[in-house]
């Protein structure tokens, strides 16, 4: 296990658990269809979870190059290894979509609806503005980058236990899935809160390979890039200025 390993199955799993809840609610024929958005967001924040899990203790698990460039751009992080570290996220997130496709196949065969499928990919404004939509993106992963750059280590006082072990094991990926859980509830009714480019440019990328009917809006694809990216580069900056 590597740390480009790491980010590339991490956010294979991020993707597969986090698009294949929204193929269950939105794909006709499903167990979990018509479950609505807190079924969504809570199985977004849940798929955060587990890919936090895996990639976290080799890579740090950034899974969303948002977040490797705020990191890097707050001094947190190598500009070396930004680059490798964006091929994984994009490689894991044209896998994950993959694998959603794969996995409900047949229910994508009777859906009719191109934005449902579409939806099982990349994430598309609920009122088209331009400039609307790329504020929602810019905000909403401000927050998350900003949040980030607070977590704070486990501590305990030596003086106490000079024994004691530091350290939450996996349940250290919670509160990074609280937040998500949180931009989701909040944050999230207006672009479908993709903040992560490769959360949505791979899969949107899979969605025009895959035998997929539908157009993949290309017009839209670059608001879920450029926004989150903007909105870490804030965030990077007002944490420097604070700190």
């Amino acid at each position: 296990m590597t740390p480009f390993i790491a980010e590339l199955i991490g956010t294979m799993l991020l993707i597969l658990l986090g698009n294949g809840v929204v193929a269950n609610v939105v794909l006709k024929g499903t167990k979990g269809n018509n479950s609505g958005w807190i079924v969504i967001t809570t199985a977004w924040a849940l798929a955060v979870f587990v890919g936090v899990t895996i990639a976290g203790p080799v890579s740090g698990a950034h899974l969303n190059p948002a977040v490797t460039i705020g990191l890097a751009l707050a001094g947190k992080f190598s500009w070396d290894l930004v680059p490798s570290y964006i091929a994984a996220q994009m490689i894991g997130g044209m896998v994950g979509a993959f694998l959603v496709w794969l996995f409900n196949k047949d229910h994508f065969a009777i859906t009719e609806d191109e934005g449902a499928k579409l939806a099982c990919f990349s994430t598309a404004p609920a009122i088209r503005n331009t400039f609307s939509n790329l504020i929602s993106e810019i905000i909403g992963t401000f927050v998350l980058i900003f949040v980030i750059f607070h977590f704070s280590d486990p501590s305990i006082s030596l003086h106490t236990d000079p024994t004691a072990k530091v350290g939450l094991g996996s349940v250290g990926a919670l509160p990074v899935t609280l937040l998500v859980w949180a931009i989701g509830l909040s944050l999230g009714g207006t672009t479908g809160y993709a903040i992560n480019p490769a959360r949505d440019l791979a899969p949107r990328i899979m969605h025009a390979i895959l035998p997929v009917k539908g157009s993949s809006d290309w017009g839209y694809a670059w608001i879920p890039v450029a926004g989150p990216i903007a909105g870490a580069a804030l965030a990077a900056v007002l944490y420097g200025f604070l700190h």
